[in-house]
């Protein structure tokens, strides 16, 4: 087992484990709270349907072209684990697992099966990726499917970008809290977003001095 899937196998076991010890009212609210992203994520899929079937097919997955996939490159948050978890049978997970323990042979994602991607509501780095090739197909044959790819993307950011309170944010926060720590917990680890989440507090504490500034002179 590689690193990689050791870091891969632990936060899945760690999300597991947590979830077993919540009540059924506690998983079913932490279910609840992330709707608003399994809606967008909802459209995502539908967008990608229509304009992506006829030029993803498996033939793209079958030689070492393309970017998507790759052994060990996928970018996985901790919040996906969760998420994923949460909308997988017993039976989809166990799947996972016993997939993470063998050897990846292959030059592909160890998560990618003969009939696609093993996880039910796969990774948002995986769901946002259209390599150049894919980008110029869809914007040539439908040029207004530009702006709404740029819609998506910029929804993306509030899930994801901790630049205010963020759902990926949020449920790392639940699991640390709870005495877990995972690699993959990049919204409280990554030095990129901990500068980012650092700038929006500096930014919000200023906006906040300069109103008691304004009330002060009047």
């Amino acid at each position: 087992m590689s690193s990689y899937q050791q870091e891969q196998i632990d936060a899945l076991e760690m999300v597991l484990e947590h979830l077993q010890s919540m009540s059924e009212e506690e998983r079913l609210a932490l279910t609840q709270s992330t709707a608003e992203y399994r809606l967008f994520r909802k459209n995502v899929d539908a967008f990608l349907s229509a304009h992506l079937s006829d030029v993803c097919t498996l033939k793209c997955y079958k030689n070492r072209l393309s970017a998507c996939c790759s052994k060990e490159g996928i970018i996985t948050f901790f919040a996906d684990v969760v998420i994923n978890t949460l909308v997988s049978t017993k039976e989809q997970i166990g799947l996972l697992a016993r997939v993470l323990r063998k050897t990846n042979k292959g030059f592909k994602c160890i998560y990618l099966g003969s009939d696609g991607c093993l996880w039910q509501l796969k990774p948002i780095v995986c769901e946002m990726f259209i390599c150049d090739a894919a980008q110029e197909h869809i914007f040539a044959a439908a040029p207004e499917s530009r702006a709404k790819w740029e819609e998506f993307k910029q929804l993306k950011k509030h899930f994801t970008w901790p630049d205010r309170p963020v759902l990926f944010d949020a449920l790392e926060d639940i699991f640390i809290k709870a005495g877990y720590t995972s690699p993959l917990m990049y919204l409280h680890d990554s030095p990129g977003l901990l500068r980012v989440k650092q700038q929006a507090k500096s930014e919000s504490t200023g906006a906040g001095e300069d109103k008691r500034c304004s009330k002060t002179a009047l």
